[in-house]
């Protein structure tokens, strides 16, 4: 009897323990995409500086990454926001919910462009999406031509595709597949350019037919870099013949050493993927864990600061680095929705 009182009085007081653990860390922990991570950052240094809060701590992990350390549980020991350059998936909610993380708010902050850049050294390319699918595919229709049997991918150099490209060796630096914009180039570059290979395709399975037109080719022309979206900019310069693919953003504060492709006769400005002219944009998210609000101090506080008209308007300080802001209505929505903490809604 008396070890079980015993027993019980030390459960009891790891559970008060527990409880409390949450209110022991009082700087928010913020992880996730390396495409949002420099628009958090911004606004975690502004909302330290301005608030009485203490600066969030910001981590660049990737989208998936991120998304895996968020769903893992709730406590001080996981982290309180997760940033991603993709939405989450069902997977990841379902995921989230065997933790014990079942109450999500999700806030769109914006759109970004995903571009495939090179140095300012060389000329400024032109790709179409099926020129950049027969560049980089695992797998691709014999000869570049529809109808052709499928084949690992012959295409040594840019002009092997077309004369009309690079005569250099095809060469790309990007994102791994935790990244939310390796995510995002899967669906939006290699998956449209996979459709104008109807004829090679129509006969797989939904499965294969995936793996073909998401599967990128593992035979050194398109090299994983990290996470690390700055230390492309860096390689970029210093090898005229690589392309790099990576956020708008990163171009935006980089425009000084490198340019952004043409793709699908479109620039890659602000003004064209705000307009959504060009084809390869994606909206951007963060994500709150509801169970931390009220435990880990500042968290409404710093939602409200990124999504004042202040941070993501049109004339915002987030603009300034490069983020494409939402359309007017869509942005009051959003902000009302994440001030009040909306539960996501898949």
């Amino acid at each position: 009897m008396i070890k079980r009182t015993l027993l019980l009085g030390a459960l009891a007081t790891m559970a008060v323990a527990g409880a409390g653990a949450a209110e022991a860390r009082d700087q928010i922990n913020i992880v996730g995409s390396s495409t949002v991570y420099p628009f958090s950052t911004v606004v975690a240094e502004r909302f330290g500086k301005g608030s009485g809060f203490n600066t969030p701590k910001v981590e660049s992990t990737g989208s998936g990454g991120g998304l895996k350390l968020f769903c893992a549980g709730v406590g001080v020991g996981h982290p309180d926001i997760t940033n991603s350059s993709r939405r989450i998936k069902k997977s990841e909610v379902e995921s989230c919910a065997k933790n014990g993380v079942t109450d999500i708010t999700e806030v769109k902050i914006g759109y970004d462009g995903i571009v495939v850049a090179n140095s300012k050294k060389a000329p400024q390319a032109q790709f179409t999406l099926p020129q950049l699918f027969l560049a980089l595919a695992k797998q691709v229709p014999e000869g570049g031509k529809d109808g052709g049997k499928l084949v690992a991918n012959p295409f040594k150099k840019w002009s092997d595709i077309d004369k009309s490209l690079p005569d250099a060796k095809i060469e790309v630096l990007g994102p791994p597949p935790t990244s939310g914009t390796r995510d995002a180039f899967n669906e939006l570059v290699m998956e449209v350019g996979c459709e104008s290979f109807k004829a090679s395709t129509k006969d797989l399975e939904k499965k294969a037919h995936q793996a073909v037109c998401q599967g990128i080719r593992e035979d050194g022309a398109y090299i994983e870099a990290g996470e690390n979206d700055n230390l492309i900019v860096q390689k970029l310069d210093a090898n005229p013949n690589a392309f790099g693919v990576f956020g708008f953003s990163f171009l935006d504060q980089n425009a000084d050493k490198i340019q952004g492709s043409v793709v699908g006769g479109e620039q890659p400005t602000f003004e064209n993927i705000s307009a959504q002219n060009y084809p390869v944009s994606r909206p951007l998210y963060f994500y709150v864990k509801k169970a931390h609000v009220g435990q880990i101090p500042g968290i409404k506080e710093f939602v409200a600061e990124f999504t004042s008209e202040k941070a993501w308007g049109p004339d915002g300080y987030l603009s300034d680095r490069g983020l494409i802001p939402l359309p007017d209505a869509e942005r009051k929505k959003t902000r009302t929705d994440a001030v009040g903490m909306s539960n996501l809604s898949m």
